[in-house]
């Protein structure tokens, strides 16, 4: 009866004084919110107004749920409101719920966590938010704070992930733009070198010039053909149609000539290197147009995947500011102190009689 009364009964009647006479009241301020994520269908669906929303990934909650723990968030709110002046304002007169002024970062960590609750529902994927604090008004600002806090951070990883999901279609397409760029400066190069836009077109305009000369030579060989059956051999319009003739002759040699490798076009190459080297250089480019294209389309897709998956925070309950106080829980504190008081005093009258019998 005396360990009873000693390790028992005065433990339970100290902590009923601390808890009735010393502890500070304390007051809760809760929010509840999800990670929600908006998927907007295709642009035919949004036109027969087609709509998902969706539950976020349970990987947003648990990123948020460590995060609302991390020294990070601790660090940043007690640099914007100090939160080492909120919770030791009642240091001198409850020091058990309250935080040691000169503790270090690491003390408010672990005190935050104790004043700090956080339950998640992984079936609804709902999380509810439990603030305590000395007045009602600091649980209501550090709870408006977290939430805040917490809408950033998923709005943070949401732009990184749309950024991630964008990221190696840029890069593609910047590589597809560079290739475009190298093909037209070659291009360019050739046509500054050559002097000729375009030789194929140039070929082209020679062959029809060839062919004019050769429709006038054979116009000229039918009129030479109907003056010698209509006239003698001294007429002087048969010699004139027979210098014409060859003048015509000559002509077609000349042209004929320029298609040959031998021959020298306008920037002093050969019409058919130049022409090889042109059509080498339009297939690079063509080449280089559709694959920028493809490039530029899957980026515009990724963009537009990027932007229809939208995470964002939803608070299905905004702070609430309290008007009573409910904490500290003075009569489950008490019934859990004297509970587990009188199975550790149990525990060792069992222990203590087993050894004293067994001697």
């Amino acid at each position: 009866m005396a360990s009873f009364a000693l390790l028992v009964i005065l433990p339970v009647i100290a902590s009923a004084f601390y808890l009735w006479a010393v502890a500070v009241d304390q007051y809760a301020s809760t929010v509840g919110f999800s990670v929600r994520t908006e998927q907007m269908s295709s642009s035919l669906d949004i036109l027969g107004g087609i709509t998902r929303l969706s539950g976020g990934g349970s990987s947003d909650s648990d990123i948020l749920y460590d995060y609302i723990h991390s020294q990070e968030l601790v660090q940043d709110l007690d640099a914007e409101i100090d939160l080492r002046t909120i919770y030791s304002r009642e240091w001198g007169a409850d020091p058990l719920f309250s935080f040691d002024p000169d503790g270090s970062v690491e003390d408010l960590v672990s005190h935050w966590e104790r004043v700090v609750r956080i339950t998640y529902d992984s079936s609804s994927r709902l999380m509810t938010l439990r603030v305590l604090a000395f007045t009602p008004q600091d649980a209501t600002l550090i709870a408006t704070k977290i939430l805040e806090r917490s809408t950033e951070k998923i709005n943070a990883l949401s732009d990184e992930a749309r950024a991630d999901a964008t990221r190696y279609a840029e890069i593609e397409m910047d590589r597809a733009l560079e290739r475009l760029k190298v093909a037209r400066e070659a291009m360019t190069r050739f046509r500054t070198r050559t002097q000729m836009v375009d030789p194929v077109a140039d070929l082209q305009g020679q062959m029809g010039i060839l062919n004019s000369l050769q429709a006038q030579l054979a116009e000229s060989y039918v009129e030479l053909d109907l003056l010698r059956s209509t006239t003698n051999a001294s007429d002087p319009r048969t010699t004139q149609i027979e210098q014409r003739i060859d003048v015509i002759s000559n002509r077609i040699e000349e042209e004929r000539r320029k298609f040959s490798e031998s021959d020298q076009g306008p920037g002093g190459e050969d019409y058919a290197s130049m022409v090889a080297e042109f059509e080498r250089l339009s297939v690079d480019r063509e080449f280089a147009v559709q694959t920028y294209r493809v490039a530029l389309a899957a980026f515009d897709a990724a963009q537009a995947e990027a932007q229809r998956k939208s995470r964002y925070l939803a608070a299905h309950i905004k702070p609430t500011q309290a008007e009573e106080s409910e904490y500290p829980q003075r009569w489950t504190l008490l019934g859990l102190t004297g509970f587990f008081l009188l199975i550790a005093w149990a525990i060792g009258i069992l222990i203590f009689y087993s050894i004293r019998d067994r001697r």
